[in-house]
């Protein structure tokens, strides 16, 4: 997809709902894009986790998405929503993250109303800035987008600060200053969530967050669909199914010595080079290799 692509805007238009798993690399994008989802979401809480082993704070750098950004469009053309968390600063520093991030090959960034630092949308004691700050930062993010086909999702987390129409009254907000998708941070009920949607889902498409023993009720993606929403995420999913895997491998390893009694649960050697395309490099790199001398054959 190129960011002069309307196709994921046209396609959140649509009256169906986009799921997109959470992923934090070009490995796990790689895996999702396999399985067959029409986008991703790319995880500021799961480069924190997997990156710096550590929660989701604001420790993560723009520089550090950047990169990782930049690893994933290079390795899969699936459309890519990236947790842009603050935009990392005030409204010129939002400037410089959407380019940065567009640049890198982002279809869509989300940035949200927290003060700094901010932390998770599902831990307790979040701070937001005020509303007018945050609908200048979304016009900023509008204003140093190259194209229209690279969205701007405004987050706000006011319910768990403000409470719920408050919330609403933000996001109406930040549609005037130029959002092309809403999210409603953590409600806490289904009711809560029927209701932003009824309230916010003519207005612009709308995103919710499935986080596994968080603040909101786990729904599926065909349920909230039903709502009225038109984006769901499941952004750390990954990591938490990939811990509690891990874990269990240490401890067997520790255990045991070796890892033969966890053989069923892992993919040998060439199992993961072929799940990971090593045979396709290698021969595509051998078409290459004497293209000098075939060259010199083919003029004699």
């Amino acid at each position: 997809m190129t960011h002069s692509d309307l196709a994921f805007k046209n396609r959140l238009a649509e009256d169906r709902v986009v799921l997109a798993p959470g992923v934090y690399d070009a490995f796990t994008a790689s895996l999702a894009a396999a399985a067959g989802f029409e986008a991703l979401y790319l995880s500021g809480a799961a480069i924190a986790y997997t990156r710096l082993g550590r929660p989701d704070i604001g420790l993560v750098s723009v520089s550090e998405v950047a990169d990782t950004i930049a690893l994933v469009r290079d390795r899969v053309p699936t459309p890519l929503v990236v947790d842009a968390d603050t935009g990392y600063g005030n409204a010129l520093n939002v400037q410089r993250t959407v380019r940065m991030f567009e640049r890198a090959g982002a279809t869509a960034l989300q940035l949200e109303d927290q003060s700094f630092p901010k932390r998770c949308g599902h831990l307790t004691d979040k701070a937001v800035i005020p509303a007018g700050e945050m609908a200048g930062k979304i016009k900023a993010a509008v204003d140093a987008r190259a194209s229209e086909g690279t969205l701007i999702i405004a987050r706000t987390d006011a319910v768990a600060v403000e409470g719920v129409p408050a919330a609403l009254d933000r996001a109406r907000l930040y549609v005037e200053a130029g959002a092309d998708v809403l999210f409603v941070e953590a409600p806490k009920s289904r009711e809560q969530l029927s209701a932003i949607a009824t309230d916010l889902g003519g207005i612009r498409p709308l995103l919710a967050n499935m986080v596994e023993g968080g603040q909101t009720p786990i729904s599926s993606a065909a349920d909230l669909g039903d709502l009225g929403y038109r984006l769901v995420i499941f952004p750390g999913g990954i990591v938490r199914a990939l811990a509690r895997q891990a874990q269990d491998y240490y401890a067997s390893l520790a255990a045991h010595g070796t890892t033969q009694p966890f053989r069923d649960r892992m993919f040998d050697f060439n199992a993961l080079n072929d799940l990971i395309g090593t045979p396709e490099m290698l021969a595509l790199g051998e078409t290459y290799k004497d293209f000098t001398s075939a060259k010199r054959e083919d003029a004699a």
